[in-house]
């Protein structure tokens, strides 16, 4: 069932924030792809691992205490991080290709994604958070729940 204000101004900046994440990532995969070829997909890679960068720093950013605290709307997390965040990565692209590599018998392939995905990204999200603090004055350490950078959806 989704959140009573679904059709509101949050759910509109989810909406047009995943458009634009979107069409983000189909531009920058295919660019990619065309530069680096489709043997491997470095397109979804690339895309998963900018956007881990950019969601760790906007995180950072937003959470308590961080430079953007009071300023950062529900309406500014749910546009760029649920929005643009969520529409820009690929997750379930990213496990249709490790599947189509897995059934191509390219297992060596399907190492190296997995491994370069989980790293680059986990690196990335945590880079992201990290960088905002050369542009926060006060830098608040990850909490020990996820609250830091999670969403708060409407209940």
């Amino acid at each position: 069932m989704p959140p009573s204000d679904f059709i509101s101004m949050n759910g509109l900046m989810v909406f047009l924030g995943g458009g634009i994440g979107s069409l983000l990532r189909w531009w920058a995969s295919s660019l990619i792809a065309q530069r680096a070829g489709e043997s491997f997909p470095w397109g979804t890679l690339f895309v998963n691992v900018t956007g881990s960068f950019v969601i760790g720093f906007l995180a950072a950013l937003a959470s308590a205490g961080g430079r953007w605290d009071a300023a950062a709307s529900q309406s500014f997390r749910m546009f760029f991080m649920l929005g643009i965040c969520g529409g820009y990565t690929t997750f379930s692209s990213w496990s249709l290709q490790t599947l189509d590599l897995a059934r191509n018998g390219e297992w060596w392939k399907v190492g190296v994604n997995i491994l370069l995905s989980t790293t680059l990204c986990l690196a990335a999200v945590w880079l992201g958070y990290l960088s905002s603090a050369s542009i926060s004055p006060l830098f608040v350490e990850p909490q020990s729940s996820p609250s830091a950078i999670s969403v708060k959806l409407p209940e």
